[in-house]
């Protein structure tokens, strides 16, 4: 992993603020979804992209009945 240097504390509710420079290096906006992970001792946050439930693919997904399916899944659930 490499170092940024920056250090934020955590607030009384659990927060912490992402600074600008990381945001935007991550493409990161207001509103945006992040996922959670652990690694051994690390916490590791990534910028969540919504996959096909049924192939994986992050490209061209839509939602349908509450659940994410790329534009070729629900082209073959349809014939």
């Amino acid at each position: 992993m490499k170092s940024t240097g920056i250090v934020r504390r955590v607030d009384d509710l659990g927060r912490i603020v992402i600074p600008m420079e990381i945001r935007k290096i991550f493409d990161i906006d207001p509103r945006d979804s992040l996922e959670i992970f652990t690694d051994g001792n690390n916490i590791v946050l990534r910028k969540y992209e919504p996959q096909c439930i049924f192939c994986g693919q992050a490209e061209n997904v839509k939602l349908f009945k509450n659940r994410n399916v790329c534009q070729k899944c629900a082209e073959e659930i349809s014939r």
